[in-house]
């Protein structure tokens, strides 16, 4: 069983306190709801407030995704072609694999302005991709 911890309650909470330990967790939970709306507070704040605080990393390093080919499946090869310096026979391949429903990673590594520029270029050709 698990051991409860007492803490030590002052004695104009007594009475507060006591109905509180009766409730069921159902019962406590639309309790903290109702403080949360009557007050305008939230009891998930304190946590919230640690998450922001944390310093956010920013993403330098992208991977372009091709989805979809779209209709003009020989532009999007010359695409594949020109962003991966693959040949002819590997490019075709991708873009065969792409147009039967697998995503296929085009370019990793890139930086935004790169996969932007990649991402523009893909569509031009009609194609879809996914920057990640």
């Amino acid at each position: 069983m698990a051991e409860e911890t007492k803490a030590e309650v002052p004695a104009k909470f007594e009475k507060l306190v006591g109905e509180i330990e009766k409730m069921s967790i159902v019962e406590l939970a639309e309790l903290v709801k109702v403080l949360e709306e009557k007050f305008g507070v939230s009891a998930a704040a304190p946590a919230a407030a640690a998450v922001v605080a944390a310093p956010v990393e920013e993403k330098t390093s992208f991977n372009v995704e091709l989805k979809e080919v779209g209709s003009q499946k020989i532009e999007v090869i010359k695409v594949v072609r020109d962003v991966t310096a693959k040949g002819l026979k590997e490019s075709k391949d991708l873009v065969d694999a792409a147009a039967a429903g697998t995503a296929q990673l085009v370019k990793e590594g890139a930086k935004k302005e790169e996969a932007d520029e990649i991402a523009k270029k893909f569509a031009a050709a009609g194609a879809k991709v996914e920057i990640k």
